[in-house]
């Protein structure tokens, strides 16, 4: 189980803060601008003090993304739980995905990132299956058949996903939209998606 370390960290929790900080750096600048040596630099260690929590930077990069999809699948149960019907709650679903990804600038960007894919990163693929479970099921749910379901969830991802990118790149803003205007935009996107393919 993944826990959120809040605060300065004390002596011991330095691969949690590494974590930490290193969310904070990708919240603040992007993927493009992560560095172990940043990190290492804002966290007030040496340069080589993270390697001695993780072997590479890929191997910290994989922390990082099993974190996000951690706190996003977090995010998305929350936000079916609060819904009483299949199709509301999926779209609320895509909106919190939304809502998360223009807060963090964290999202598939991180969790599917390059060189994440190898067997060895067991937790971050546990935690990546329980936020995609979450939409299956209820894709499966509301679609007629399987294959609809699972289109339905790549679009549901791709949408949510544009929609957050559009409001971090200026895109939005530039039309005056506020993070809460296009969390709900988000969301009533998700929504005529999901009632394209519900059934009948």
């Amino acid at each position: 189980m993944i826990h959120d370390m809040g605060g300065k960290y004390h002596h011991g929790d330095l691969r949690a803060e590494l974590v930490r900080v290193s969310l904070d750096l990708i919240a603040e600048r992007g993927l493009a601008a992560f560095s172990v040596a940043e990190v290492a630099r804002r966290a007030k260690v040496s340069p080589g003090a993270p390697y001695r929590h993780f072997a590479d930077k890929e191997s910290l990069m994989a922390a990082i993304a099993a974190t996000v999809a951690c706190r996003l699948a977090d995010r998305v149960h929350d936000a079916v739980e609060a819904e009483s019907d299949p199709v509301s709650a999926l779209a609320a679903a895509a909106g919190a995905y939304t809502e998360y990804l223009i807060e963090r600038r964290a999202g598939m960007n991180i969790i599917y990132a390059d060189g994440l894919q190898g067997p060895e990163h067991s937790t971050l693929h546990e935690q990546t299956r329980r936020l995609t479970d979450q939409f299956v099921m209820l894709c499966l749910t509301v679609a007629d058949r399987p294959q609809d379901g699972l289109e339905l969830m790549e679009q549901l991802f791709t949408q949510a996903h544009g929609y957050g990118t559009f409001y971090l790149d200026g895109v939005f803003t530039k039309q005056g939209y506020s993070k809460e205007i296009v969390v709900r935009k988000s969301t009533e996107a998700a929504r005529t998606a999901i009632e394209g393919r519900t059934k009948m």
